[in-house]
């Protein structure tokens, strides 16, 4: 069953928030069934997560990570295998793609490969002018602030 969300009214009453709806409406796609390789997406804690990914038969040389604003995107590729003819693969070492989107200002802390699992750390650090602040309320009356005027003529009919 495929649900068709209308964000119309979205678009009506809020300004700025195009990516979400696009996020939104992108989820509600159907998902391809390739499900390989498994990962995990752990909230370490308020700010920092980990992609864990079990990319067993490759190594580091064969994986690449790319970061783009918003973006993450994990492949990896192996070359021919020349050890021989194999009469059963249980470990599948077919080249992959996997994108994660990722929140504003999560960057990708470092990466490591180690017994087959590629950890990706990744931090969320909002800058300190987005940050909330204490605005401090003075004793001192402010100067008031004089409306324009505006003249406006009558219109005889």
């Amino acid at each position: 069953m495929v649900m068709n969300l209308d964000f119309t009214p979205l678009y009506r009453s809020s300004i700025g928030f195009d990516r979400m709806v696009d996020m939104l409406e992108n989820a509600s796609r159907v998902a391809s069934f390739d499900n390989w390789p498994p990962y995990d997406i752990v909230k370490v804690d308020d700010d920092d997560y980990r992609i864990t990914m079990a990319v067993a038969g490759f190594s580091q040389d064969q994986l690449t990570i790319t970061y783009q604003p918003n973006m993450l995107v994990v492949s990896g590729s192996q070359s021919g295998d020349a050890n021989g003819q194999y009469l059963y693969r249980g470990i599948n070492g077919r080249a992959f793609e996997r994108r994660f989107e990722l929140a504003d200002h999560v960057k990708v802390a470092g990466a490591s490969l180690e017994n087959g699992l590629l950890s990706i750390d990744l931090k969320r650090k909002v800058p300190e002018e987005m940050k909330p602040r204490k605005v401090e309320i003075s004793g001192t009356p402010m100067p008031k602030i004089e409306a324009p005027k505006v003249e406006t003529e009558k219109l005889v009919a």
